[in-house]
Formats: C-alpha cells, sequence, structure tokens
C-alpha cells in the first residue's frame, strides 16, 4: 500500500518540505526560482495523488491520512520560512495567519466529527481558495529575484503573490465559517439527541 503510485506522490510532497525550505533560506535568484519550481511539482502531486487513487481503485487509508498531513505542512512551511526570513511583503502576513489559523480550525473539527463518524466534505469555494493560496505561496517563493533571472522585471511577481495571497485569505475565511458552522450543527445535533434519550 506504501508503495502505490498515489501514496508515492503524496510521501513526495513531505520530502519536498525540506528541500523547499533550505533553498529559500539559501535565498538566491537561482534557488528561489528551483524553490518554486519543486512547490509547484508538488502542488501537481496533490492534484494527480487523488485523481490516480480514484482512478486505479487505490483509495486507502493511509492515503486518506497522510494526503491533508502533506499538504499542511508543504503551507505551513512555506508561508512560515517566507514570514521568518521577511519575505511576506505588503503586509501578507496578516493573510498567511489568516490561511494557517484556518487549517487549524478545520483539522481540529476534522478529529471531532471523526468520532461522530460524520466527513467534512471539501466545498467547491475551498478548492477555490486553495487555487489562489497555492499560486500565491508560488510567486512569493519565486519573488522578484527570479523575474530578474528570467529577465521579465516588468512582471510584478511579489504583488501579483500578495494580491493572491489576500484573495486566498478572504476565501478562507468563508470557507472557514461554512466549516465552523457545519461542525456547530453537528455538536448541536448530537447534544438534543443525547438529551433526548430517556434513562
Amino acid at each position: 500500500m506504501l508503495t502505490d503510485l498515489p501514496n508515492l506522490l503524496t510521501l513526495s510532497r513531505i520530502v519536498a518540505v525540506p528541500v523547499v525550505v533550505l533553498l529559500v533560506v539559501i535565498s538566491t535568484p537561482g534557488t528561489d526560482c528551483a524553490a518554486c519550481v519543486i512547490f509547484i511539482l508538488a502542488g501537481i502531486t496533490d492534484y494527480l495523488d487523488g485523481k490516480l487513487a480514484r482512478a486505479w481503485h487505490q483509495n486507502s487509508d493511509l492515503g486518506r491520512m497522510l494526503d491533508p498531513i502533506a499538504d499542511k505542512l508543504l503551507v505551513g512551511a512555506c508561508l512560515m520560512v517566507l514570514a521568518g526570513l521577511a519575505r511576506l511583503p505588503y503586509w501578507t502576513l496578516y493573510p498567511a495567519i489568516i490561511i494557517l489559523s484556518r487549517e487549524i480550525l478545520v483539522s481540529g473539527l476534522r478529529e471531532y466529527l471523526a468520532t461522530t463518524k460524520v466527513g467534512l466534505p471539501v466545498t467547491r469555494l475551498a478548492k477555490w481558495k486553495t487555487g489562489f493560496q497555492m499560486t500565491a505561496i508560488g510567486f512569493l517563493l519565486a519573488g522578484d529575484s527570479t523575474a530578474s533571472l528570467l529577465d521579465i522585471t516588468w512582471l510584478p511577481v511579489n504583488l501579483l503573490g500578495a494580491i493572491m495571497l489576500w484573495v486566498a485569505a478572504a476565501l478562507t475565511l468563508v470557507t472557514g465559517w461554512d466549516y465552523l458552522s457545519t461542525g456547530i450543527q453537528h455538536v448541536t445535533r448530537n447534544n438534543q439527541s443525547v438529551g433526548n434519550i430517556v434513562p
């Protein structure tokens, strides 16, 4: 099961985390560009692992466990290293905090709802949020230094990344509230069910 291709793709995303962090810390135009490329490839594996698992009927508990872990490690590590190196321009530290806080919230909700055998499905808006978020992080990893390296200085890479991260944060607030409301509804329903039980 661990050697199934979908699970290997998920594991590759986890392996990519320290590599991307190291490249960002080195902080040269070349390593910034390489960090962006590896992040993009990791994002592609996020799409492929689930698609292949469904197409090849290789869905597994291991894959369901590893996939969200890999996603959160990748996003969290990238945002934290960018914040630590003061590479979150245009006040994007604040949307980064919102995004990370939402990830913790959703993880907590999923953990609780799993005990009640209730799933928390991914909404279409959450997929849009992920798209903006991953694209924004890719731009911020690349930075204006990559634009200079590739001789495309007319492209405001940092600004575009910042705008998309703010958009992702706005979508994060909406989807986070949706998930929280769903979780509260299940908690309330369970409490009512327990209260209706006659001893």
